[in-house]
């Protein structure tokens, strides 16, 4: 066997497959391609790694935290929308219960005791230390052709932050050296104006990733944007934003207010991704179009390949439709638009988080709680995507 992680995955698959589900077979009652994949799945991310051992201290044992975090892994694998849900399942489910370190129905913990662990996850960033260590062992060492950045919409349900209305009640002091108000038009020949603040993108380009993440607004609010067929759609809660690589497997996650703009989290999470992997192209759509975002890809070494938005720029646009035009005459193809077309991937992996590993079924408030509970199923997605990677990948000569 090879020293490469992906082979090395390939063996424990076949492993699992040709040894260990037969013994399963004979022990437990039934086991379905759905508990299969479960079980695949919990070896593959090596969750008893992350997790502590319970404390050995006077007074009533805790729960099993190990056998906690198998069943919030499993609540995202087997698409389980509620944690009540979840151990009305356990109480009928005998293989479900064992796989996940139960013998008897009457060792399921309660709901409470779930949640109370959940929170405990939740604060350690379980799911997040478990997804870097997945995709640094399994795409660590590797040239990756592109990525792919795309953000969707999480939908809450829980009270959007509100700006309370400026009334002179709650107005501060007047200073008593009060700064003049900005000049409006063109300003004299020896004036010297102050210059504005740096807005949020320049500000990143000399921050540390830390820094930017702290000041990326996570509070719950409103968002706003365009469908694919130009209408405007709203929704209360976040927005996640997601960087995949080829194989559609998701690198990095951020996770932002709703109404954060999708330009503002380019930078962090570029910078982020290329800490975790070596990739070549950054693919992104027209909305994260701007100067700094161009010119802190190619200082990370990468090459971005952006959608146009020529704004209010009329001429430009029609002068960039009669390329286009030119180039479809010669029959040229734009190379650009080749590699650009992977960018679909992103889109393809935010539809699978959502239909299948329980992003629709948020019922957690806090972006505390809900990142946690999004990186769960993010978790069980890198699983299957590398896993399918794995089994397409051709045997060498």
């Amino acid at each position: 066997m090879t020293d490469d992680p992906l082979d090395a995955m390939k063996w424990r698959w076949s492993y699992i497959q040709g040894y260990l589900f037969p013994s399963m077979h004979e022990d437990i009652d039934q086991i379905t391609e759905a508990l299969g994949r479960l079980v695949t799945t919990l070896d593959v991310i090596g969750l008893e790694a992350f997790v502590p051992d319970p404390p050995r201290s006077p007074g009533r044992p805790p729960e099993d935290r190990r056998a906690l975090a198998r069943a919030f892994v499993a609540k995202a694998v087997l698409g389980i929308p509620t944690t009540s849900a979840l151990i009305e399942r356990l109480a009928v489910d005998k293989s479900l219960r064992r796989i996940l370190g139960w013998e008897r129905r009457s060792q399921v913990p309660s709901e409470a005791t779930f949640s109370r662990a959940f929170a405990e996850f939740a604060r350690g960033e379980l799911p997040d230390k478990v997804h870097a260590a997945l995709i640094e062992r399994a795409l660590g060492g590797r040239i990756i052709g592109a990525i792919a950045r795309d953000a969707t919409e999480i939908e809450a349900r829980e009270k959007p932050v509100q700006n309370k209305a400026n009334d002179s009640k709650d107005d501060p002091p007047a200073p008593d050296n009060p700064s003049p108000s900005p000049k409006r038009g063109r300003p004299r020949k020896d004036e010297q104006r102050p210059k504005p603040e740096p807005t949020r993108l320049e500000r990143q380009v000399t921050q540390s990733l830390g820094q930017m993440l702290a000041d990326l607004p996570t509070a719950c609010d409103v968002g706003c944007k365009k469908n694919s067929k130009g209408y405007k759609e709203t929704w209360t809660g976040y927005k996640l934003h997601i960087d995949v690589a080829c194989g559609q497997i998701p690198v990095s996650c951020v996770l932002t207010s709703a109404s954060v703009h999708d330009s503002q989290v380019a930078i962090p999470l570029m910078t982020m991704t290329s800490a975790r992997v070596s990739y070549l192209y950054d693919l992104m759509d027209a909305a994260y179009d701007a100067a700094a975002i161009h010119d802190q890809s190619r200082a990370l070494g990468h090459a971005p390949i952006v959608d146009r938005n020529f704004r209010a720029d009329h001429e430009a646009k029609a002068e960039w439709g009669r390329e286009v035009e030119r180039l479809k005459r010669i029959h040229m193809p734009d190379f650009d638009d080749l590699i650009y077309d992977f960018r679909t991937m992103a889109e393809r992996v935010n539809a699978r988080l959502k239909d299948e590993f329980g992003a629709r079924f948020l019922r957690v408030r806090g972006a505390l709680k809900v990142k946690c509970h999004l990186m769960f199923g993010i978790v069980a997605l890198a699983v299957d995507q590398i896993i399918r990677a794995v089994d397409l990948r051709t045997a060498p000569a």
